[in-house]
């Protein structure tokens, strides 16, 4: 499969949005955690200064331009997607579509064969009648992606059942 969990930390002011921190984790498991050696910390709001950067640095090997963020995100996407189109999948994902885009400068920058979209989990949740899930408060990119592909795991499970129940029904 070519699925990718996406998230994002970030500093935004209304016209702005200035990435933090990302995450990858691939169907596989297998994660990309990267922080932005290029923002200004001291932009940051009190939300993010009492909820992100405490912990930003866990898991991180190191601080990246944005330049080694975009070029390890697409040697990482490379060699999970197994010449299939690449899926991106994140969770109230709109301002992280845009921070992950802009990496690669305008969105239609992006690399050849990637979608100009990500697919929205809640968006899922709604077509599925809006099950549960549990609550999530990690505020750490790469916590929030395992977050995301272990709901999405859940919701295809849940999805699944609905159609082999219908399916029960109507013979």
């Amino acid at each position: 499969m070519s699925r990718f969990f996406l998230d994002t930390e970030f500093i935004e002011d209304g016209t702005t949005i200035d990435l933090l921190s990302i995450a990858l984790v691939h169907d596989s498991g297998q994660s990309l955690y990267l922080v932005s050696s290029e923002v200004d910390f001291c932009e940051a709001g009190a939300w993010v200064k009492t909820n992100v950067l405490p912990s930003i640095m866990d898991g991180a090997n190191g601080m990246h331009t944005r330049a080694e963020i975009k070029d390890n995100i697409l040697s990482f996407v490379d060699k999970h997607r197994s010449g299939e189109k690449p899926k991106f999948w994140g969770y109230y994902a709109d301002y992280d579509w845009v921070a992950f885009c802009q990496l690669f400068g305008k969105m239609i920058d992006l690399p050849k064969g990637w979608p100009m979209y990500c697919r929205d989990l809640k968006q899922l949740c709604d077509e599925l009648g809006n099950p549960r899930l549990p609550k999530n408060e990690a505020h750490h990119a790469l916590a929030d992606a395992r977050w995301i592909k272990a709901q999405y795991d859940h919701l295809m499970e849940v999805q699944y059942m609905h159609m082999t129940r219908n399916a029960d029904l109507t013979v």
